[in-house]
C-alpha cells in the first residue's frame, strides 16, 4: 500500500479518533507533508521510537505509541516475564502523560502490570524503579533535548540499562510485526487499576533514589566546611531535573543553589529556548545572568529528561564563566572521583575500570593510566556502559569506579544504568566544595589535569540533513568513507582504519586487518598521528550526521589553533564527499 492508500486508510478506518482525522484533513492539500507522515512506519530502533509529534504513521501519536508497546508486549510475554511488571516515567514534554498511560493500558490488556510515576521523573529515576520494583522492562516518553515538537519512547531491561542484545532486535521485530493497528490491546484504566496492572509509584521509590545519590558522597567534611559558601545556579531547562536535583544539594547542606526562576517550572514549548539542550550556549543564557548577580561559583543545566549535565565554572583570575564540555566536565568528574577514593578508601581496586564511549575524549585513557585501572571502549550509547556493569556483576570480575561519554552523560555508582544528571549535578558541587578547601576553584583543577595529562581538545559537528534525501546523503557519505578513507586529515596522517560495521580495522601502512571487538555498528574512526583521531557516524536519534575528532595541544591557545584547524579540514572532507 503507498503512503496515499495509507492515508486515506487512516481517514476512512473507525479505529481512528476524529481529531486524529481533522488534523489528516487538515493536510490534504499538503503532498509533501502526507509523504513525510506515511511514506514509512515510524522506525522502532535500538533506543525506541523518537519523532515529531503528530497523525500519521512516520509521527508520534497515541496509535504508534500503542502499537510499539503491544509488541513490547509480546516479547515480554514469549519470554515468560509478564507477571514481572513494567515501570513508566515520562518527561515534561507535550504528549507525555498520554503516552505513559497509552502505553500503561496496552500493557494492562495484556496482563502486564503497569507502575507509573504520578507525575514527571527524570530519566535515571526510571532506570533506578526498574531495578528497584524488580520489573522486566522500563518505559520511558521523553524526547531529551529535542525541540519542542518531538517526543520519544525509550525502553529499558530488567538491569536498567536501555535494550541491547539481543532485547532489542527481539523487541524490535514484535514491533514491526504488528502490521494491523486495529488489533492493537487496551482497556479502560479504571478497569485497569482495579484489576491491579495499573499502580501510581512516587514518594516511596524517590526517597531510595535520592538515598542512593547520597550514599555516592566522598567528602562530606568538605560539603559540611564550604556547602554554605559555594554559590550554585541551577537550571532544568523547563524538565524534570528541578525537585530531585534540588532536594539531594538541600539535603546535602548546599545552602546557597539558586535556580532560574523563568526556567523553573515544567513546560513542554520550552518558551525560553529554541533547543533544551545544555550542549548549547543558549540554554544558559539566563542562567549565566542570574550567576553573575550572584557571583556564583559555578552554573549547571540538566536536560529535560535529565540524564545529561551542562557545566559552566568561574575562572576567579578573569572573572569569566568557562564552559565544560562533556568530556571536560566527565574527565574532571572521573578524575576527582578516582583520585579521592584511591586516597580515601587506601587504594583502588585491583579489577577496577573507567569506562567511555568510543567518541569520547582520549584524556579518559590517560587517566585511568594514571591511576592503574584498566580502560574499557565500547559503542556510542550508554547503555553499552551499563551492560559492561552487567558482565561485572554476572561473572563477578571487574568493579564499575566510573563511566561517561562526551555528549554530557555520566554515571557515578551503579543504582542507575543511564546517564544521570542528578547525581552529576550533586558530585560536580561535591568536587567544587572540595577543591575550595585547597584554595581551587572547578577552573583550577580542569588546567592542574590538562598539565598532567595534556591539554586534549575534543569537538563535535552536527551536520543536520531532514526528509528522505537527508537520508540519502547521510548514507551516501557514510559509503564513501568506507569505500575510500581518507590517507590523512587535517596534517594528521591517518594510522588506521577501523569499521564497526565491517567489524574490521585496518592498518593502512601494512594492510593488516584485526577485529574491532565489539558490536556491529554503522560507525568508522580513524586514529592518526600525535594522538589525533575522527570518528563519523550518523545519529541514532536526530537527522544528522555526526564528525567527532580530538587533537591534543601544548597549551590551551595550541589546543584551540590545532581544534579549528581540524575543524576546517572536516568540513572540506564533507564538502569535497556529499
Amino acid at each position: 500500500m503507498n503512503y496515499k492508500a495509507i492515508y486515506q486508510e487512516w481517514l476512512d478506518n473507525p479505529y481512528f479518533d476524529e481529531a486524529t482525522k481533522e488534523e489528516l484533513r487538515s493536510i490534504k492539500d499538503g503532498e509533501n507533508e502526507i509523504k513525510e507522515r506515511f511514506y514509512a512506519e515510524l522506525e522502532f530502533g535500538t533506543a525506541g521510537l523518537r519523532g515529531v509529534i503528530g497523525a500519521g504513521t512516520n509521527r508520534m501519536n497515541i496509535y504508534t505509541v500503542r502499537k510499539a508497546t503491544q509488541g513490547l508486549a509480546n516479547y515480554i510475554i514469549k519470554s515468560g516475564n509478564q507477571n514481572r511488571g513494567v515501570c513508566i516515567a515520562y518527561d515534561s514534554r507535550r504528549m507525555s502523560p498520554e503516552f505513559a498511560d497509552v502505553a500503561a493500558l496496552c500493557l494492562a490488556a495484556n496482563g502486564i502490570k503497569a507502575y507509573v510515576f504520578e507525575t514527571l521523573r527524570p530519566t535515571p529515576e526510571l532506570s533506578f524503579g526498574v531495578r528497584e520494583l524488580k520489573c522486566i522492562a522500563g518505559i520511558n516518553i521523553t524526547a531529551s533535548h529535542n525541540p519542542p515538537e518531538y517526543n520519544g519512547y525509550k525502553v529499558y531491561w530488567e538491569d536498567g540499562a536501555q535494550i541491547t542484545p539481543p532485547h532489542d532486535t527481539g523487541i524490535m521485530a514484535e514491533v514491526k510485526a504488528v502490521t494491523d493497528y486495529a488489533t492493537v490491546k487496551t482497556m479502560d484504566k479504571e478497569a485497569a487499576i482495579a484489576a491491579g496492572l495499573y499502580e501510581v509509584i512516587g514518594k516511596e521509590v524517590d526517597d531510595k533514589y535520592i538515598e542512593q545519590l547520597k550514599k555516592q558522597v566522598v567528602h562530606h567534611d568538605s560539603i559540611a566546611a564550604e556547602g554554605k559558601n559555594l554559590k550554585i545556579v541551577y537550571t532544568p531547562l523547563h524538565g524534570t531535573g528541578n525537585i530531585p536535583a534540588r532536594r539531594v544539594l538541600a539535603e546535602l547542606g548546599f545552602e546557597n543553589v539558586y535556580v532560574v526562576p523563568e526556567q523553573e517550572l515544567p513546560d513542554g514549548e520550552f518558551p525560553t529556548v529554541s533547543y533544551p539542550n545544555p550542549e548549547a550556549a543558549e540554554a544558559f543564557e539566563l542562567a549565566l545572568k542570574l550567576a553573575k548577580e550572584k557571583d556564583a561559583d559555578l552554573v549547571l543545566a540538566t536536560d529535560p529528561d535529565a540524564d545529561r549535565l551542562g557545566v559552566y565554572v568561574k575562572d576567579t583570575k578573569s572573572g569569566e564563566y568557562i564552559s565544560l564540555t562533556g568530556n571536560m566536565s566527565g574527565c574532571l568528574l572521573a578524575d576527582y572521583e578516582l583520585s579521592q577514593r584511591k586516597e580515601i578508601g587506601g587504594g583502588l581496586p585491583a579489577d577496577g575500570a573507567l569506562i567511555k564511549t568510543i567518541v569520547t575524549s582520549n584524556m579518559a585513557d590517560a587517566i585511568a593510566k594514571y591511576y592503574g585501572v584498566k580502560l574499557i571502549e565500547v559503542l556510542t550509547g550508554f547503555k553499552y556502559i551499563g551492560q559492561q556493569i552487567l558482565g561485572f556483576e554476572n561473572t563477578g570480575k571487574g568493579t564499575y569506579l566510573f563511566g561517561f561519554e562526551e555528549s554530557y552523560g555520566c554515571l557515578i555508582g551503579t543504582h542507575a544504568r543511564d546517564k544521570d544528571a542528578i547525581v552529576a549535578t550533586m558530585a560536580l558541587c561535591e568536587a567544587a566544595a572540595y577543591y575550595k578547601t585547597k584554595n581551587m576553584t572547578l577552573w583550577d583543577a580542569m588546567i592542574a589535569m590538562y598539565e598532567r595529562y595534556g591539554y586534549y581538545k575534543d569537538v563535535v559537528t552536527s551536520i543536520t540533513m531532514k526528509g528522505i534525501e537527508g537520508l540519502d546523503k547521510i548514507q551516501n557519505i557514510m559509503n564513501e568513507l568506507r569505500k575510500n578513507p581518507p590517507a590523512e586529515v587535517g596534517g594528521y596522517k591517518v594510522l588506521s582504519a577501523r569499521d564497526y560495521k565491517a567489524d574490521t580495522i585496518r592498518n593502512l601502512e601494512t594492510g593488516e586487518i584485526v577485529p574491532t571487538g565489539l558490536p556491529k555498528s554503522n560507525v568508522l574512526y580513524y586514529d592518526m598521528t600525535d594522538n589525533a583521531w575522527l570518528c563519523v557516524r550518523p545519529s541514532g536519534t536526530e537527522p544528522k550526521i555526526k564528525f567527532y575528532f580530538g587533537i591534543v595541544g601544548s597549551s590551551l591557545e595550541d589546543a584551540e589553533v590545532k581544534a579549528k584547524a581540524m575543524t576546517d579540514a572536516v568540513n572540506a572532507l564533507v564538502e569535497k564527499i556529499s
